[in-house]
């Protein structure tokens, strides 16, 4: 597990840190230079970088010719750029990587609850299993439309509405957070980890 520390600081906030730390356990690395470079079945294996520019060099190197996971995170490099002079050194960044991973990751999240209709320990799963491929149902999972919250958590929002409740008493219920320009996949996450075991439980 990376320093929860850092992951408490530069989490995207719609997120819960339970989540977030169970999605780094399964599919992140300790290490914000760490690289996995795959071509079809086939895995890459270049020297490991030591330096940020140095695995900046091999991303720009890879980048259109090959999938590379990036940092904490394990971030879709190619993800939104459409060529390699559009990379951000933020890729091999602790903080900014696990910005972006999360945020990202959110929408998978979301993705698949949609699809599931509703939300819990199999949809993070599936969530995280999309995260890995890049794939949910046959599609490219990163570049479909954000859904927003999952029906459930809209039908409850809108009985509240007609009830009167004021908004601080579903504060608990759901928070999702405006959109913004610069990060259109940020939105509230809330899931019930409580039929998650931990690694090595009964």
């Amino acid at each position: 597990m990376f320093d929860p520390a850092i992951i408490q600081q530069c989490t995207d906030p719609g997120i819960e840190i339970a989540i977030v730390e169970r999605f780094i356990a399964d599919v992140g690395s300790t290490n914000p230079l760490a690289l996995t470079i795959s071509s079809g079945n086939k895995l890459i294996l270049p020297e490991p970088p030591r330096t940020p520019q140095a695995a900046m060099r091999l991303i720009e190197r890879f980048i259109g010719q090959a999938v590379v996971r990036v940092g904490i995170t394990q971030y879709p490099a190619g993800h939104g750029i459409s060529v390699a002079s559009e990379l951000s050194a933020d890729l091999v960044d602790a903080c900014a990587n696990i910005r972006m991973g999360t945020a990202l990751f959110g929408k998978v999240y979301r993705i698949v609850a949609h699809a599931r209709q509703g939300e819990g320990a199999a949809v993070l799963t599936e969530a995280v299993a999309a995260w890995r491929t890049g794939e949910f149902e046959g599609v490219y999972v990163f570049g479909e439309p954000d859904p927003g919250p999952p029906a459930a958590k809209m039908e409850i929002l809108g009985e509240v509405e007609e009830s009167g409740a004021t908004t601080d008493s579903v504060s608990d219920i759901a928070s999702p957070l405006p959109e913004q320009q610069h990060d259109p996949y940020a939105a509230g996450i809330r899931v019930d980890l409580s039929t998650l075991k931990e690694p090595g439980g009964p």
